[in-house]
């Protein structure tokens, strides 16, 4: 089996956020308040002086103020920084420590207060402090002046009134540390001009904002909060968003599993449990006591449990029955059952050399089955080739020593009758032997009469039921239009039509159970309803085509050589409790896919992941590992039956860019493919195009992200093969049903399904290069 991703890929949860996020502010941002607004600038005192009188309402710039402290000595002004607080009242106390203030020269100075200083501006108890008026006297002992960043002037914010109860307090500065000046530090005002404002930083805006960022040291913190957000660190990669669509994909190649004969074979049943199934290790008697997958989240996240799981098997083939008695002949029959009904005389011409010829459907049909005796007498002489026709009879063609079978009438109607005819008549011979009476036989068909086809698709799946790994080719032009399978009652008899579509579908069954292949070919410019006769090769493994007469001959070819491998078929994908099978069917954590019949080219793929609503996610933390365990059950085609089990660990991870880095566009092309086709087949047309949207989104990111130039022009010619699924869905649907307000798929929108469903890699990369 094969991941799609390197890592079992698990959307980060709010909840998971939450915990590991820590809330911080910057250090340059008022403190949170409930109904906190932006401080608004009070107008200044009225103007005592002439000198004051002509300067404008608003703060002085640092030019202006040193040039009107130099005028006038007696104006002193004081800027004291303080920090915001939410207290109205302190603030309207210390209104006017903090506002500018007249005093004349022969009014006594009061002392500083200094019992909100910081305990390295208080000055010794002994001492006196020197008066305001005296601000830059350096002969003064204990006394430390402080220079600092005037701010920038604020816009006018007078949207709203004054309030005088406000407190104005300056905004703080550009974050530099401010500088103490020593005792021997000599200012003069007259002379040192102020130093130019530095530019205000990009990070401190008008409006407040809240940041939020990682959770670091105490002193790293303090550092972040003063130089503004966090960078991503350069070993997290920036791409962290949630991904759309589903990268957990498994595919599982059958024919490389079935055939590898380098695992050992493990004589008997393996130890299993009761509730699951799972295979873990062989030393329990018949039954596994702790179960891995049965487990809750918290015990199969432990490392105990892991542990005990990686004991047992990890890739076991069992020989389930070694006492079973094999079949005698491993031989497969191969059963044409062609349509001789009156339609199938319809020419279409055709062009030899430079002389044109009319020639019928059957003429064609005639032509493609004998080249394919001719190519099997020549290349598998021992192959059992049966032939059987239908028009208003059924006709089970013998052979030297046996005559031919006809049913009619109300034996076609009867289910119970044609299975007894069928399995009464004798299997033909190898081709060895019959092939100058078969191609007599074909060469003398005519056409006449209605189509019988549901009778005679039930005696061939009856025949060929005898030996699995058998296949059935039916080729017709038409409906059927008789009693048994009538597909032609779509407009006047309900409930006929519903007893059809149950019968082809049972059908499908019975032949999948009996391990037949069942391929279905119709005429280009038919209408055979293969939307129902299509339900025959879709369960059996079988192809559905639409074939020109001219090219009948290499669609027979190419269904011969597909041998069937294996026979009955499941796949079980087993997963941890927290992870889900996801599809058209979901069954919790373990899934059963019915396979049935496997040839060279069978792949299958299953999503899984998270349930996003259920709180055992939470067991699924990023860094850990979980097991999944694939089972592959089948027959051999001498009839053993064999079990393949396979366990894997996978590394759980949330990060994007680690699942978008290790990510297989084949794989999730064809899962896509297949999903999206497996809805549309069943008349789920938005959910398969919801499916193929979500998948396509994922691709297209991951295409982004990893920059690949070869994985571009490939998905842009698998965006053309999806196109019904994503855009004209509807083009390939009939009008509806009696039956219901469903729509049903045209012959063209059945093949074009049925295909997509059963694809593979291989098939998608042929598709490619022939548009190439």
């Amino acid at each position: 089996m094969e991941f799609a991703c390197g890592f079992v890929y698990v959307p980060p949860s709010v909840t998971q956020k939450d915990k590991q996020r820590l809330m911080k502010r910057s250090a340059l941002l008022p403190p949170a308040a409930a109904n906190w607004k932006r401080p608004i600038i009070p107008p200044p005192p009225p103007p005592n002086s002439s000198a004051e009188a002509k300067t404008p309402k608003t703060l002085l710039s640092p030019p202006k103020f040193i040039e009107q402290l130099e005028k006038n000595k007696e104006v002193k002004q004081v800027v004291k920084l303080s920090p915001f607080y939410e207290n109205a009242a302190f603030h309207k106390k210390t209104e006017e420590a903090s506002s500018v203030s007249v005093t004349p020269q022969h009014t006594p100075t009061p002392r500083r207060k200094t019992a909100l200083l910081p305990p390295h501006m208080r000055p010794p108890a002994n001492s006196q402090s020197p008066p305001y008026s005296e601000p830059f006297n350096s002969s003064i002992t204990n006394n430390q002046t402080f220079s600092y960043d005037l701010p920038e002037a604020e816009p006018d914010l007078n949207a709203q009134p004054w309030d005088p109860d406000y407190s104005y307090t300056a905004p703080e500065g550009t974050g530099a540390p401010v500088r103490l000046l020593t005792e021997n530090s000599n200012i003069s005002p007259q002379t040192s001009a102020p130093p130019p404002l530095p530019p205000r930083p990009s990070n401190m805006k008008s409006v407040p904002e809240y940041l939020m960022v990682l959770p670091t040291s105490t002193s790293s913190s303090q550092k972040s909060l003063s130089e503004g957000p966090v960078p991503p660190s350069p070993t997290r990669p920036a791409d962290k968003s949630p991904l759309q669509g589903n990268p957990n994909v498994m595919l599982v190649s059958l024919e490389k599993l079935i055939s590898e004969e380098q695992v050992q074979i493990i004589q008997g049943e393996p130890s299993a449990c009761s509730q699951c199934g799972s295979v873990l290790d062989s030393c329990y008697d018949n039954m596994v006591d702790l179960c891995y997958f049965c487990q809750p989240c918290e015990s199969t996240s432990s490392p105990s449990s892991s542990q005990s799981l990686l004991t047992g098997y990890q890739d076991g083939l069992f020989l389930l029955n070694p006492q079973e008695k094999l079949l005698g002949s491993t031989n497969a029959l191969l059963l044409f059952c062609i349509d001789i009904s009156g339609s199938m005389s319809i020419t279409s011409q055709v062009l030899e050399g430079e002389e044109v010829f009319h020639r019928s459907r059957l003429h064609f049909v005639q032509e493609a089955v004998l080249q394919c005796v001719q190519m099997l007498s020549e290349q598998q002489p021992d192959t059992q080739v049966g032939l059987i026709t239908f028009n208003n009879q059924v006709t089970l063609h013998g052979y030297e020593n046996f005559t031919s079978h006809f049913l009619s009438s109300a034996e076609l109607a009867d289910v119970d009758y044609l299975k007894e005819a069928a399995a009464s008549f004798p299997v033909p011979p190898p081709l060895s032997h019959t092939k100058d009476y078969l191609q007599r036989q074909v060469r003398g068909l005519s056409e006449s009469g209605t189509t019988a086809l549901g009778p005679a698709a039930l005696l061939a799946i009856t025949m060929a039921s005898r030996q699995p790994g058998s296949k059935v080719i039916i080729c017709t032009d038409g409906k059927a239009n008789t009693d048994l399978g009538n597909l032609e009652v779509e407009d006047d008899d309900a409930r006929t039509l519903l007893s059809s579509t149950i019968f082809y579908q049972d059908l499908g069954e019975y032949a999948a159970n009996q391990g037949v292949t069942v391929s279905v070919l119709s005429i280009e410019g038919t209408d055979c309803r293969l939307d129902e006769l299509g339900r025959l090769a879709d369960r059996t493994g079988g192809k559905v085509v639409i074939a020109s007469p001219n090219m009948l001959h290499p669609e027979f070819e190419q269904i011969i050589k597909n041998r069937t491998t294996a026979t009955h078929c499941t796949v079980t994908l087993l997963l941890p409790q927290p992870l889900r099978v996801r599809g058209e069917r979901q069954s919790g954590h373990k899934g059963t896919r019915e396979v049935g019949n496997v040839d060279p080219d069978t792949e299958i793929t299953f999503q899984f992941g998270a349930n996003e609503h259920d709180a055992e996610v939470s067991a699924l933390a990023s860094g850990s590992c979980v097991s999944i365990q694939v089972q592959v059950r089948y027959r051999q085609r001498n009839g053993q039956r064999m079990l393949r089990v396979i366990t894997a660990e996978r590394e759980v991870t949330d990060d994007s860019s680690a699942a978008l880095s290790s990510l297989s566009l084949a794989i999730i092309q064809l899962n896509s493919s297949q999903a999206s086709a497996a809805l549309a087949v069943r008349g789920r047309f938005l959910d398969a195009r919801r499916e193929g949207e979500l998948q396509r989104k994922l691709i297209e990111r991951a295409i982004e992200h990893n920059r690949s130039a070869e994985d571009k022009e490939t998905y842009q010619e698998w965006v053309k093969t999806m196109e019904p699924i994503y855009n004209n869905i509807h083009n390939f649907t009939r009008r509806n049903s009696v039956v219901s307000d469903a729509q049903f798929l045209t012959d063209a929108g059945a093949v074009l399904l049925y295909t997509m469903k059963h694809s593979n890699r291989k098939s998608i990369s042929l598709k490619n290069k022939q548009k190439l």
